[in-house]
C-alpha cells in the first residue's frame, strides 16, 4: 500500500480511505499525483463539455468530486464518514454543504457581493465543510470557478500563479494561511490571494 507524502495543510487519509485506491501498483506519492492529475484534467474536460447549469446543488457538487477522482478512488463522489483534522462533523456534512451552495445562489440572485468574492466566499465554505475523504480543496477551487464561468459569465480565479498547490512552496504556503484566517472570520488574506484588491 502506498504511504502519502502530505504536504502542509492536508488531510491524511486513514487505512481504510487508502485502501480505496483503484490501482494497486502505485507505490509512490510522485505516482498518486500524476494519476490524480490525470484524473482532474478528465474531469475538467467533461466539466467544460457539460451544459448544466445546476453547479450549486449538492447533486452537482458530487457528481464534480466523483468526475475529478472517481478513476484515482473507489470513494469519490461520497461524503467522508470519518472525522478529520479539519472540517465539520461527518453527519453535518449534507446540511453544512446545502446551506453553503443555497447562501451561494443568493448571492447570486442579489447581487450580494462581487463575482470573485462570491467565488472565494463558496470555496472557502466548501473547504471548511471538508466534505469528502480527500481533493476537497482542489473540489472546491474547481467548484468555485464554474459557478464563475456558468452563472456569472467570467473567468476563472488564477489560483495557483504559476505554481503547484499540491506541493509545498510559497503558494501554497500562502493559501494555507489564507485559509485559516478565513477560519478566523478574516477573509482580507483569502480574496487578496485570489486577487481581489482590498476596498480603502
Amino acid at each position: 500500500m502506498i504511504a502519502p507524502d502530505y504536504p502542509e495543510g492536508a488531510t491524511p487519509l486513514d487505512p481504510n480511505e487508502l485502501a480505496g485506491l483503484k490501482h494497486r501498483h502505485i507505490t509512490t506519492q510522485a505516482e498518486l499525483d500524476e494519476l490524480e492529475q490525470a484524473n482532474i484534467t478528465s474531469g475538467l474536460l467533461w466539466l467544460s463539455r457539460t451544459r448544466r447549469k445546476d453547479v450549486l446543488t449538492d447533486g452537482f457538487a458530487i457528481e464534480l468530486h466523483r468526475r475529478l477522482f472517481g478513476e484515482v478512488w473507489n470513494w469519490a463522489g461520497t461524503f467522508r464518514t470519518t472525522g478529520k483534522n479539519i472540517g465539520v462533523d461527518p453527519m453535518q456534512i449534507g446540511v453544512r454543504l446545502r446551506a453553503a451552495l443555497d447562501d451561494a445562489l443568493y448571492w447570486l440572485d442579489r447581487g450580494t457581493y462581487a463575482p470573485v468574492e462570491a467565488a472565494v466566499r463558496l470555496h472557502h465554505r466548501v473547504v471548511f465543510i471538508h466534505p469528502f475523504s480527500n481533493g476537497n480543496g482542489r473540489h472546491a477551487r474547481i467548484l468555485a470557478d464554474a459557478m464563475l464561468e456558468k452563472l456569472y459569465g467570467v473567468d476563472p480565479i488564477d489560483w495557483t500563479a504559476g505554481a503547484d498547490l499540491m506541493k509545498m512552496n510559497e503558494r501554497r504556503a500562502a493559501y494555507i494561511s489564507a485559509l485559516k484566517a478565513a477560519d478566523r472570520h478574516d477573509l482580507g488574506p483569502l480574496l487578496a490571494f485570489a486577487g481581489v484588491a482590498e476596498k480603502p
